[in-house]
């Protein structure tokens, strides 16, 4: 695979698309070049982050050859630290891009919106103190990955917030979070070993697993909200999206550790598009 494409980390791009779908989805029209505009910066912003994070963590000494997940490009010496460097900023370029032409079009708030998405981006493992290292990863996750995705890509469709859209980007939000629980559920060790104190070090293994099992269990939920906001049961679509989230509740269940869990980050961003997707085809209907 090629480097930079590893570098990416495929497996976590459905958390940048899915918010993205049901945000567009849940407004009254839609623009196609808008929509192509905000799934252009989703996608950039999530690329920018991973390359930060192979970046910092690599110039930090935090990732070693012990780790377990997909190698890292800066710390296996596939990539030199200036280059990832600079991939991160163009990342982030053609996410400022497109935010700027969104902004001009549906308003200048929204430039402030992607600004503290970047600040908030180079944060999560960058400066003095990452906000990741402090067990506050989901926290941002959830946020700018859930609620300002899901919100935003409605807002740039019918400028302004429709009701529905609230309990969609809680659901997307939540399945993010789980995404990088499972992918901190397998790093547990080496994190500890490094001093990173992720949530999931912090809460141990155990709790880390109810956690995660708690957040798949929350997002169905959350679509039966969308479905009483939406005043139509359409949306509860996504409820078909249940079994895909089987095999992964089923390998973290059983106490998948190591490379075991890769196959559940794997199943995790899988259950999520397909959610999201039924979750969005609902809110059309509706």
């Amino acid at each position: 695979m090629n480097v930079w494409v590893e570098a990416a980390r495929p497996r976590t791009l459905p958390a940048a698309v899915a918010p993205v779908l049901v945000g567009t989805a849940a407004a009254d029209r839609v623009i196609v070049w808008r929509f192509v505009a905000a799934l252009v910066v989703g996608l950039a912003i999530q690329v920018g982050v991973n390359y930060a994070n192979d970046y910092f963590d690599g110039v930090a000494g935090v990732d070693t050859a012990e780790r377990v997940g997909p190698r890292r490009a800066v710390a296996s010496g596939l990539v030199a630290p200036p280059a990832m460097r600079n991939a991160m900023l163009a990342a982030f370029a053609v996410a400022a891009v497109a935010g700027l032409a969104l902004g001009a079009a549906a308003g200048w708030q929204l430039v402030a919106v992607g600004a503290l998405c970047f600040l908030a981006a180079l944060g999560y493992s960058g400066g003095p103190r990452p906000y990741a290292s402090a067990g506050l990863g989901e926290v941002f996750v959830f946020v700018f990955f859930g609620l300002v995705a899901t919100l935003g890509a409605a807002y740039v469709q019918a400028e302004t917030i429709p009701a529905a859209a609230v309990p969609a980007a809680v659901a997307m939000g939540l399945l993010a979070v789980a995404l990088l629980v499972v992918n901190n559920l397998r790093d547990i060790p080496t994190d500890t070993a490094a001093g990173k104190r992720t949530l999931a070090v912090r809460l141990g293994d155990a709790r880390t697993r109810v956690l995660y099992r708690g957040l798949l269990v929350a997002a169905p939920v959350a679509a039966v909200a969308v479905a009483a906001v939406a005043g139509s049961p359409a949306p509860l679509l996504a409820l078909l999206a249940v079994p895909a989230a089987v095999p992964a509740l089923r390998r973290v269940g059983a106490g998948a550790v190591g490379r075991d869990l890769i196959a559940a980050l794997g199943a995790t961003a899988r259950f999520q598009l397909v959610f999201a997707l039924l979750l969005a085809a609902g809110l059309v209907v509706a």
